[in-house]
């Protein structure tokens, strides 16, 4: 269970050092993960054993669809395995850098079974939005949850 968000650096070389507390369940069986884009803007950072049966789920969608081709195209097109090196850092891969404009400060957040990579930029705005949000009210289904 990936939780919580962390202030991290990535480094001259585009690298991430995955905090040492998930770094054994997010690198589980091949020491790889996976990242790849998100319609929001941010990135994803999955298990490989997380990711197939998400990577399988949307190939399998119709190609024909313009919607379900663009999600093909985002979700698997931008997606790389990456290895977790001996310092528990993984390479991002220019091309999602670029396309979650990611610069030196990134927050990784943790949504359970896999984690988001945020520009510092971008996790300002989702928490700003986040605020907004509760401003108007909960979401149906959230109605009863006691914190």
């Amino acid at each position: 269970m990936f939780q919580g968000a962390a202030a991290l650096n990535l480094d001259a070389k585009g690298r991430l050092a995955i905090p040492a507390r998930h770094r054994d369940a997010l690198a589980v069986e091949s020491g790889q993960v996976v990242l790849t884009a998100h319609p929001h803007g941010c990135l994803l950072v999955y298990p490989v054993p997380a990711w197939v049966p998400i990577r399988d789920k949307v190939l399998a969608a119709p190609g024909l669809d313009p919607t379900s081709a663009m999600l093909k195209r985002l979700l698997v097109g931008f997606a790389q395995e990456e290895a977790l090196d001996a310092a528990g850092r993984v390479l991002v891969a220019p091309s999602l850098r670029q396309f979650a404009k990611l610069d030196k400060q990134v927050w990784l957040v943790g949504q359970g079974s896999h984690f988001e990579l945020w520009s510092d930029e971008g996790w300002q705005k989702q928490q700003e939005a986040m605020l907004a949000l509760m401003n108007n009210g909960l979401p149906p289904g959230f109605e009863s949850l006691a914190l």
